[in-house]
């Protein structure tokens, strides 16, 4: 049986974003089977859901999150560098069980789809390995949520401690002596997992990734062999790419290149490779990734929270690198709202160039945060309302007061909007979200087994949290000392230095 609905009397997003006219739009199933005038099609024919006083847009796509931080928010410090963070990421998420960490996917995809996100790319983490059970746990929450997902579990050969050259041998020997004991899965583990769970996949709106954590913590084989299973499953593969001065700075160190050359000469980049930040690649880098269609994912929330940076975004688009858009976690990010991180892409670009022809304009960071990042999810026909496109849909109030008067459709989505004006979400033709019920889960339970869940956890993992709140100084430490002079990175970054 085909399944039909019948929208009126909204003002719908133009395809390119110019106009918002008043239109009708047919869904059928899963798609968007017809866009028309109002009144072409009568709907005493059909199922008919009037929508005046709505502005129609495609629904935003988060090119990069980690669903793990939805039971970790607040436990970030005010002012913490990404790998004084890494080092207490393992005590921060010990103890979880496979419940645990479905529920963490499940908040945060109640959070993402209440700021009119209708898909994401999740980085979630399991410690010590991941498991089939969790992995498919967490698909079958974004499923059951209603959640278009990758679910890519972050897997690695290293532990922090033996990642960054030099880090070890900087510690004293009482320190080395604790750290040594901490230990990354054997090499093989993580990827016959993945093997284990694509072939067993459950059936949903989930589907399967591959997600080396950060190069730098993965050996060269283990790189090679996960991008083959990609290839292999067709599955998208996501990386931490130069995410902070120290991982670049490092690179050099280790492989004698950028980490960006060196993936290339690893034969790990292409059109189903993507890499989330980017903030320390240079001219070459970026030619780099733009000749084997591989993508970025910018973050510019968590870029700031924990001070890594600003991407060079204009440049990344000049290059032809295809642009995505993500919240990264919300605990590194404090959010799961891509209205603010698409605002937020456009208006840092005009801290990092004066020249206002370099800005990311509106347009930029909306097609970035929809069309953009779905082609980081491997999604097609995805992010635009058009004939034959995914019936992926959020519906915004016009009463809402950002939109009062309505003078400019897509400057005041991109610069005004903060998710306060989203009333509906549509996901493969199905509303998730309906005049601000969730139709799919009971939020007041959610809400109830999260807190009981983080209590328990925050308890428990306390002193593990404390003791590694300290080997986190040290690592941002030692960090802090790798790059004093910028200037000496960027030229050689670009080549002009050894």
């Amino acid at each position: 049986m085909v399944n039909e609905l019948l929208i009126t009397g909204a003002r719908v997003l133009a395809a390119n974003l110019s106009d918002a006219p008043l239109r009708d739009i047919l869904i059928r199933d899963d798609r968007i089977a017809a866009l028309t005038a109002p009144g072409e099609i009568d709907p005493a024919t059909r199922p008919h859901r009037p929508a005046p006083d709505r502005l129609i847009v495609p629904g935003l796509v988060n090119g990069h999150t980690h669903s793990h931080g939805a039971l970790a928010k607040g436990l970030v410090g005010d002012r913490v560098a990404l790998e004084v963070f890494l080092a207490s990421a393992p005590a921060v998420l010990a103890g979880r069980t496979v419940e645990d960490k479905a529920l963490s996917a499940r908040l945060s995809a109640v959070e993402l789809i209440r700021k009119g996100c209708t898909a994401c790319f999740d980085l979630f983490t399991e410690v010590p390995v991941p498991s089939v059970e969790a992995i498919h746990a967490v698909a079958a929450a974004y499923s059951e949520t209603g959640l278009r997902a990758i679910v890519a579990p972050m897997i690695a050969t290293k532990t922090l401690w033996q990642a960054l050259p030099g880090l070890m041998d900087a510690l004293s020997p009482e320190v080395r002596a604790r750290v040594q004991d901490l230990s990354a899965a054997p090499e093989t583990a993580a990827l016959d997992t993945l093997q284990t769970a694509f072939a067993q996949w459950p059936e949903g709106i989930a589907r399967p990734g591959v997600a080396p954590t950060i190069p730098l913590h993965c050996s060269d084989s283990f790189l090679q062999n996960a991008a083959r299973l990609a290839a292999d499953h067709d599955a998208p593969f996501q990386t931490h790419l130069a995410e902070t001065e120290a991982q670049a700075t490092l690179a050099f160190a280790q492989y004698g290149k950028s980490l960006t050359a060196h993936l290339a000469a690893l034969g790990i980049l292409g059109p189903n490779v993507s890499a989330a930040h980017g903030i320390w690649l240079s001219e070459n880098d970026l030619s780099l990734l733009a000749e084997y269609g591989t993508g970025i994912s910018h973050n510019p929330m968590s870029n700031l929270r924990i001070g890594s940076g600003v991407a060079p975004v204009r440049a990344m688009l000049e290059a032809g690198v295809t642009l995505g858009i993500g919240t990264d976690a919300t605990n590194t990010s404090d959010g799961q709202n891509m209205f603010e991180a698409a605002r937020l892409g456009a208006t840092l670009s005009r801290v990092a160039a004066r020249d206002p022809s370099a800005w990311l304009s509106a347009e930029e960071a909306f097609t970035a945060a929809t069309t953009g990042s779905a082609q980081l999810l491997g999604l097609e026909k995805t992010g635009r309302i058009e004939e034959g496109w995914a019936a992926d849909l959020v519906f915004l109030d016009l009463a809402t007061t950002h939109y009062v008067p309505f003078v400019h459709p897509l400057r005041q989505l991109v610069f005004a909007e903060n998710g306060a004006a989203v009333t509906s979400v549509m996901i493969a033709g199905r509303l998730v979200l309906d005049e601000g019920r969730l139709t799919t889960l009971d939020e007041a339970k959610l809400r109830a087994e999260a807190e009981a869940a983080a209590a328990r956890l925050n308890s428990v993992n306390a002193p593990g949290m404390k003791a590694a709140e300290a080997l986190g100084d040290l690592a941002g430490c030692f960090c802090l000392g790798l790059a004093p002079n910028p200037q000496g990175l960027a030229r050689r970054l670009n080549g002009e230095s050894k």
